[in-house]
Parts: C-alpha cells; structure tokens; sequence
C-alpha cells in the first residue's frame, strides 16, 4: 500500500498551535487506499502545543510575539523530507495557510487573519525535492484520480509466438 505524509492535525491529533487539530472527515476513505504516515513539522522542529500563533514573513517565520523560530520551522521540514526520503513517499497531504504546511494560501505575517498565495516551509521544502504537495481541500481530487484509474491488460500473442503483456492506463 502506497505511504502518503499526512499534517498530525488532519488525522486528529492536538498539534495545533491552539492545542486542538483539524480532523478531516476523508481519513476513512484515505485509509482505504494509503497507509497515512502523520507528521507535524512545527511539533518534530522542537515547539509545544498549545504555542502563539506563528506566521511566515518572507524567509522567516515568527510567533505572535516577535519571537524568531524559523530554525524550529526548517528543522522540522528537513525532518519531514528526511521521512518521505526514507519510506519511499511521493505524496504529502498538508494543511492550508500553516506556516509550515501551507500549499497555496499561507497568512501574511501580520497576525490580522489575511491569507495571501505562498507556501509553508515544509511545503515548500517538499515541494523543491519533488513530492507532490496537497492541502487537504485536494483530497477528494486524489481519491477520484485514483479510483478512475483504468488499467486493462490483456495477453497478446505476436510474431514468433512470443507472449507480451500489454497494458493501457
């Protein structure tokens, strides 16, 4: 079965920065179709939940108290990309607008709750070294994509007798 990388958040367990999670009703069908290894990248790169909000500024990444912890945001994506290197993922499904997971939309640095397009520093490392980067709103998109997957094959007899499997995706 293939592993996808998965945000601990979206599978149920409290790494939020408030101390909660982000439970994804898809976690039944995923499991269906993928082993889900759960991975927190804010929580693997040394913080504590609950914490104070952090936003991405540019190359950093600071709490909501000025507090610099870009070093723990970079550890926990080499982490995670150390993880995807050894079990052989292709695939990370990451939650959208965090610091670290966001795959489109991130929050802009101000704590004032406005999101605009960039992506967290896990998502971005990931991303660069080549694994397909989702955000949880993707879900549904993985899921069809692979169950609409026709593969045919069928046993062709060709020249000299010699047996060829043919298959079209």
């Amino acid at each position: 079965m293939e592993k996808i990388l998965i945000s601990a958040c979206l599978v149920g367990d409290n790494t939020k920065y408030n101390g909660k999670n982000n439970l994804s009703d898809k976690i039944p069908q995923l499991l269906e179709k993928y082993e889900l290894v759960p991975f927190c990248p804010e929580m693997e790169g040394g913080l504590k939940s609950p914490r104070k909000p952090s936003e991405r500024v540019k190359d950093r990444v600071k709490m909501s108290d000025g507090k610099d912890v870009t070093k723990n945001f970079e550890a926990g994506a080499e982490l995670a990309l150390n993880i995807c290197l050894y079990l052989g993922i292709k695939i990370a499904i990451l939650k959208e607008n965090s610091p670290s997971c966001g795959t489109h939309k991130i929050y802009d640095g101000t704590f004032s709750g406005k999101l605009v397009n960039g992506m967290g520093v896990t998502a971005e490392l990931l991303k660069r070294k080549g694994i397909t980067v989702l955000s949880e709103e993707e879900i549904d998109t993985l899921l069809e994509t692979n169950t609409n997957l026709l593969i045919v094959c069928f046993l062709a007899v060709v020249i000299n007798a010699k047996f060829f499997i043919i298959c079209f995706f």
